[in-house]
C-alpha cells in the first residue's frame, strides 16, 4: 500500500503558495557551492600553515624565524575569513531561494579573486627574493 503524503500546510491552515519546482535543485547547488568555498578555505589555512613551517622562509644561519611567519599567518586568517564569509552568503542565498528573490552577486568571486591574486603575488615575491639558508631543504644549483 503506498504511503500518500499530506501536503504543507501553514499554521494559519492555508496551502503555501507554489514555489519553485526547482527549488530542491538550487538548494543542492547552493550546498555544493559551499562546500567548494569551505575546501578553498581550509586549503588557504594549510597553505598558510605550510609556509609558516617551510625551513625556506628562515633567513640564513639564523635560529629565528623569518617573515614568512606573517604571509603563512595572512593566508590562514583570510582562510577563517572565508569560513565566517561563506557561511553567511550560504544562509543568505537559501533565504533568498526559499523567498524565490535570488539574484548572483559577482562582488563575492571580485573580491575572493584580488585576495587570493594579492596573496599568490607575496608569495611568489617573497620566495624569490628570500635568501635560501644553507639548512634548507630547496638547494641552489
Amino acid at each position: 500500500m503506498p504511503i500518500k503524503l499530506m501536503p504543507k500546510v501553514s499554521q494559519n491552515g492555508e496551502k503555501p503558495k507554489s514555489q519553485n519546482p526547482n527549488r530542491v535543485r538550487d538548494h543542492l547547488a547552493n550546498e555544493r557551492t559551499y562546500l567548494a568555498w569551505m575546501r578553498t578555505a581550509i586549503a588557504m589555512i594549510g597553505f598558510g600553515v605550510v609556509i609558516v613551517r617551510l625551513r625556506v622562509f628562515h633567513p640564513p644561519l639564523s635560529r629565528q624565524p623569518g617573515d614568512g611567519w606573517k604571509l603563512g599567518l595572512t593566508f590562514s586568517l583570510v582562510g577563517l575569513v572565508t569560513v565566517l564569509l561563506t557561511t553567511i552568503h550560504y544562509f543568505l542565498v537559501r533565504r533568498d531561494i526559499d523567498e524565490d528573490t535570488y539574484e548572483p552577486a559577482d562582488r563575492w568571486v571580485t573580491i575572493f579573486s584580488i585576495a587570493i591574486t594579492i596573496l599568490a603575488t607575496g608569495v611568489i615575491y617573497y620566495v624569490f627574493t628570500s635568501p635560501l639558508s644553507p639548512n634548507s631543504v630547496v638547494v641552489a644549483e
